[in-house]
């Protein structure tokens, strides 16, 4: 008997709960999206994104289930409808850096120029030239100190300079003043509901810049 109660206490020590659950929104085909008008699309990628866990949730979830959500996120994210930005470039600009950007991996890729620039009269601007990138829920836009980085570990000192507004076309990103962008090595595209590495650009100093 003693011996049955100590193994009853002492048994989940030892004994895995393996929890793998679907992500709570049915994610539509691609052919099913095709079909939607642009207000429904805004509409179901506000929906998806109100119903992915919080951080602190997703870091509670065993990986199993982490794993899963985030590929059907993705899923319906590369089914997306590109988001198209076209910005046209402000007042005469300096070159302070630049750098052209790389595929985190197979599946998460981007191309396309980052520039930094100092523009009179409006300040430090970080610029996308001929830029594309694979589509992803909540996309962020770093300057981080690491010169390549390929996951949140390797990110170093950052700073997140807001919503990606497009993951094709031109596009503009103001700089707070106090910010020493001399610390900064590369320009992060970054999906922080699942802290992945979508695109780097390592930045070079341009000369006097």
């Amino acid at each position: 008997m003693v011996l049955a109660v100590g193994w009853y206490l002492a048994s989940p020590l030892f004994i895995n709960r393996m929890v793998s659950e679907a992500f709570p929104i049915e994610i539509p085909s691609a052919a099913q999206m095709r079909e939607m008008s642009a207000d429904e699309m805004d509409a179901m990628e506000q929906q998806i994104m109100d119903a992915i866990p919080s951080a602190d949730d997703m870091e509670a979830m065993p990986e199993r289930a982490r794993e899963r959500i985030r590929k059907d996120v993705e899923r319906f994210a590369a089914a997306m409808p590109d988001k198209h930005a076209l910005e046209p470039m402000p007042g005469a600009p300096v070159l302070l850096a630049s750098g052209e950007f790389r595929d985190a991996d197979r599946f998460h890729k981007g191309s396309g120029l980052a520039k930094l620039y100092d523009i009179p009269a409006v300040g430090r601007v970080l610029r996308f030239e001929e830029f594309r990138a694979t589509n992803g829920p909540d996309l962020h836009v770093l300057l981080a100190a690491a010169p390549l980085p390929t996951n949140r570990h390797d990110l170093g000192e950052y700073i997140d300079l807001g919503s990606l507004k497009g993951n094709v076309g031109d596009q503009n990103y103001e700089i707070p003043e106090d910010i020493d962008v001399a610390r900064y090595g590369s320009v992060v595209i970054y999906c922080k509901p699942f802290h992945v590495v979508f695109a780097t650009a390592p930045l070079t100093r341009a000369t006097g810049g």
